[in-house]
């Protein structure tokens, strides 16, 4: 499909809209930032794109300057896509949620990975500081509308499952790798979470 057919189908973005694009954290962005609990991070390698979820207790985000954040890269599998690709091709784009808030901040921009034993343990939790720090400098900001959230019935408990709907974490591991595993491996994976959030 060609762009102008595609425009065509959904018409123009109100004037509004596309006011609402900033390159700098005002009193809004710094709040909304301040009380997120959940970002999602999305990267690429100039060829694959990576989706990676990031949570820590509201705050965890730093505003470091007008146009650059901060975010500590907790303990996971050690599998490091995002990071890499940021290495490779370090536009990234973010997705900032607050629990109950429909709308959503959106930035795009820059990537870098930092090191810095100062700066790391800035970020201490529990005794343990992050291995790296990432930079984004940031080009756009700007939020969304609740309309997904609202839809999805993300913040209202009475639409959630009353029980699990999917296979645990364990049985998705066996089917996926194809590994003989039991069934008290899950009990070792929810004593895993525990030891190793932080």
């Amino acid at each position: 499909m060609r762009p102008e057919k595609l425009r065509e189908i959904y018409g123009n973005p109100s004037a509004r809209v596309e006011a609402k694009v900033i390159s700098t954290f005002d009193k809004h962005c710094r709040a909304f930032i301040e009380h997120a609990t959940f970002l999602v991070l999305a990267t690429s390698d100039g060829r694959n794109l990576d989706v990676s979820p990031k949570g820590d207790p509201a705050g965890f985000v730093k505003v470091e300057t007008d146009n650059t954040l901060l975010i500590p890269d907790r303990l996971g599998n050690n599998r490091i896509d995002g990071l890499m690709n940021i290495l490779a091709h370090p536009n990234v784009a973010l997705l900032f949620m607050i629990p109950t808030v429909g709308e959503t901040l959106r930035v795009n921009g820059v990537a870098e990975i930092i090191d810095d034993k100062a700066l790391c343990d800035q970020f201490q939790v529990n005794g343990r500081s992050p291995k790296t720090v990432t930079r984004i400098t940031a080009e756009e900001i700007y939020t969304h509308c609740g309309k997904a959230p609202m839809r999805s019935g993300l913040w209202k408990p009475d639409t959630w499952p009353v029980e699990r709907p999917v296979a645990t974490l364990y049985e998705m591991l066996r089917d996926h790798a194809e590994m003989a595993v039991d069934s008290t491996e899950q009990a070792a994976v929810e004593e895993l979470y525990q030891k190793t959030l932080y």
